[in-house]
C-alpha cells in the first residue's frame, strides 16, 4: 500500500442547525474544526421519511409504466 495517500481521519464538532453539538470522527477540515449542517437531520424530509406525494400528471411516471408495466414482477 502506498504511503501517505489516505486523508487524516481526525475529530470534528457537529453544529446542528438547532445549536446542538456533537463529536465525530471526519476527514473534514483539520483537527477540532466545527462543521455547521445548513440542513437537520432530525427534521428534514430527506431522513424522516416526509409526506410527500408523487404527483405524475401524464408525465414520464405514466409513459413509463405504460411501456414497461408488463415487464418485471407478476402480480
Amino acid at each position: 500500500m502506498k504511503a501517505d495517500i489516505h486523508p487524516h481521519y481526525h475529530f470534528i464538532t457537529v453544529v446542528m442547525t438547532d445549536g446542538t453539538e456533537y463529536m465525530t470522527r471526519s476527514t473534514y477540515g483539520k483537527e477540532g474544526d466545527k462543521l455547521n449542517l445548513d440542513i437537520d437531520p432530525k427534521t428534514h424530509p430527506a431522513w424522516t421519511g416526509g409526506s410527500q406525494q408523487l404527483l405524475d400528471r401524464g408525465g414520464r411516471l405514466s409513459r413509463f409504466t405504460s411501456r414497461f408495466g408488463s415487464i418485471g414482477a407478476r402480480k
